[in-house]
């Protein structure tokens, strides 16, 4: 087997949540008073924790207005937006061959951990993962600390590892943990952006992973 362990991000790779999200952070935006972002500056924070998404998002604004605007987002995803946020098709089967191969399956995202706990119970997927680091729990995206967690606890080697992401700041996060990198062109970022950091493949469905991770 070529990697002992597979690091899934969750938005975008995972599960169809930008949609979501993103009229999530444009219902917040008018909450809050605030101008709306367009649909791709909000795109290009997904995978960021989220008091660093609305800074992105929002330079100008003190400690306090970026607290109530992620309270605001919170409230939206959570309670009122009723945006569907399906799992991709066939990444079902993606785990199923993994975990049948032995291969360790884990998660790196910027949701928080309240957060993809719920997803993670939604989707019925919690038996396939062995660990989960979120961005309260580990350093936003890109730093290379989420990465770095899981292979300290699962005892895996950079060598043996690789991580499955949809966004720069997945790749960008790969290449600082000196781990490989394949990227999924179904979520927020197009191929020619996720080949600027020289994954090692880039895929247009969940169902061409396996034929690169096994």
């Amino acid at each position: 087997m070529k990697y002992k362990l597979a690091i899934f991000d969750w938005d975008g790779t995972v599960m169809d949540s930008v949609a979501r999200i993103v009229s999530c952070v444009k219902s917040a935006q008018r909450r809050t008073n605030l101008p709306l972002s367009s649909e791709l500056a909000i795109k290009n924070i997904i995978g960021l924790s989220l008091d660093a998404a609305m800074q992105q998002l929002h330079p100008d604004l003190n400690d306090q207005a970026i607290v109530a605007m992620v309270d605001a987002y919170r409230d939206e995803y959570i309670v009122n937006d009723q945006t569907p946020s399906p799992i991709f098709n066939g990444v079902d089967v993606v785990l199923e061959q993994l975990a049948a191969q032995g291969i360790q399956i884990a998660v790196a995202t910027g949701k928080g951990r309240g957060g993809l706990d719920r997803v993670i119970e939604i989707s019925g997927f919690g038996h396939y993962f062995c660990d989960t680091v979120c961005a309260s729990e580990a350093n936003s995206k890109p730093d290379p600390q989420m990465i770095e967690l899981l292979l300290g606890r699962l005892g895996i080697a950079r060598s043996e590892a690789v991580m499955i992401g949809d966004s720069t700041l997945d790749m960008e996060m790969a290449r600082r943990a000196g781990i490989d990198a394949i990227g999924v062109t179904y979520g927020v970022h197009e191929r020619t952006l996720l080949a600027q950091y020289q994954p090692k493949a880039i895929v247009d469905t969940p169902n061409e992973l396996l034929a690169h991770m096994l």
